[in-house]
C-alpha cells in the first residue's frame, strides 16, 4: 500500500545520562525493594541527569548521533521538532535551544508537548508540515527530564522515571511505498489530572506555598491511569491494522512507549506477539516520556534488528491524556 505520508526514518539517535539510579536505591530510604519494584514495573535502572546536565544538552546529543546516521550537516536541516514534557525555560522553546547547540541558522524550530505521545505526535506533525511545505530534512527529537519533575518522597511515582532522548532525521521518500502508512493522534482532557504537576504554570505561579506544599512534582493517579492505558492502547493498536488491512504477524517490531511492562506486556499478550518482535527497555532506563518511543527506536536500529522496507508500529499513550499510533514503512 502507498504511503499517506512518503517521509522515512532516514537517521536515528538516542542519549541517555551517565548517572544510574538502581532499585536498590530507592529500598535504601523508602519502604520499597528490588522484587517489588520490579514486579509492578518491569524496572530495574534509570538515568537521570547530573550537573550541566538538563532537556536541551540530552536532546543535542541525540539530535547530533541521528544527523550522523543520517549523513547530514547543519545547513541541511530545514525543521526542528523538539517532543517535551519538560521544557528547559517556561520561555523561549527548547527547540531554539537545541537549534543553536547544533550551529543550525533560520530553520523554523517548535515544541510539541503531548508528554508520553509526545515523539509520535511529533512525525505526524512533521510529516504533515514535509508533505505540504516541502521541507527536505527535519529532525524530530523527543527528550525528556522527568527526574527533576519527581517527588523522592512519593514511593508511588519516583521509582517510575528516568532522563533520555531519541531523535530522527526525516526526509521524503524515494518509493511511495515507504514511509507513513497510518497515523492517529488524540487526547481526551476529562483525564487531565490523572498524571500532572500542579503548580508552575499560570494558573498556579509559584509561590512559597507551592513549594512547602510540594506541588511542582508530579502526582499520579495511578490505577485509574493504569486502567484507561491498557483499553486504549489496545484499541488503537486494533484501530490501526484494520485500517491497513495487516496483522500483528506483518510487523516487523512493534515500539510502545516503555510505561509499565505489565501495559507493554498485556498489548502484546493481545496481539499473540512473540517477545523478540516488541520492543522493551524499560528494565534499564525506566519511563522517560518523550524520549522512550525514539530511544526504542535506535537501539533497535543500532542492534541490526530493523531494516529497510520492515513495517514497524509505534504506540504510546501519556499525561492529558494523550495518545499516538503510527504504523512506518522504514
Amino acid at each position: 500500500m502507498k504511503a499517506v505520508m512518503p517521509i522515512i526514518i532516514r537517521g536515528t539517535g538516542s542519549f541517555v545520562p551517565a548517572d544510574t539510579m538502581t532499585n536498590e536505591f530507592f529500598a535504601s530510604y523508602l519502604d520499597t525493594s528490588d522484587e517489588w519494584i520490579t514486579k509492578r514495573t518491569g524496572i530495574k535502572t534509570r538515568h537521570r541527569v547530573g550537573e550541566g546536565e538538563s532537556t536541551a544538552t540530552i536532546g543535542i546529543e541525540a539530535a547530533r548521533r541521528a544527523m550522523d546516521d543520517a549523513g547530514v550537516g547543519p545547513d541541511e536541516i530545514d525543521m526542528i521538532v523538539v517532543c517535551t514534557a519538560t521544557p528547559e525555560y517556561p520561555i523561549p522553546m527548547t527547540a531554539g535551544l537545541i537549534q543553536d547547540g547544533l550551529g543550525i541558522r533560520g530553520c523554523p524550530a517548535f515544541d510539541v508537548n503531548a508528554t508520553c505521545s509526545g515523539f509520535v505526535y511529533g512525525m505526524v506533525v512533521a510529516g504533515g508540515l514535509m508533505s505540504a511545505d516541502g521541507y527536505r530534512n527535519v529532525l524530530v527529537i523527543g527528550c525528556d527530564t522527568l527526574t527533576r519533575f519527581t517527588d523522592y518522597q512519593d514511593r508511588s511515582t519516583c521509582i517510575l522515571f528516568g532522563d533520555g532522548a531519541g531523535a530522527v532525521v526525516l526526509s521524503p521518500s524515494p518509493h511511495p511505498e515507504r514511509g507513513i502508512l497510518y497515523k492517529n493522534i488524540g487526547a481526551d482532557g476529562r483525564h487531565l489530572k490523572c498524571f500532572w504537576v500542579p503548580a508552575g504554570g499560570s494558573r498556579e505561579p509559584a509561590s512559597v506555598g507551592t513549594v512547602n506544599e510540594r506541588l511542582h512534582y508530579m502526582r499520579m493517579r495511578g490505577p485509574e491511569l493504569f486502567k484507561v492505558a491498557v483499553t486504549k492502547m489496545e484499541s488503537l493498536v486494533g484501530e490501526a491494522l484494520r485500517a491497513t488491512n495487516l496483522t500483528a504477524s506483518d510487523l516487523a517490531m512493534m515500539i510502545p512507549h516503555q510505561s509499565n511492562r505489565r501495559i507493554i506486556e498485556s498489548v502484546r499478550t493481545r496481539l499473540g506477539m512473540p517477545e523478540e518482535r516488541v520492543a522493551i527497555n524499560i528494565d534499564r532506563y525506566g519511563n522517560t516520556s518523550s524520549g522512550s518511543i525514539g530511544l526504542a527506536l535506535d537501539q533497535a536500529c543500532r542492534e541490526g534488528k530493523l531494516k529497510e522496507g520492515d513495517l514497524v508500529l509505534f504506540l504510546a499513550f501519556g499525561a492529558g491524556v494523550s495518545w499516538g499510533t503510527a504504523i512506518v514503512r522504514l
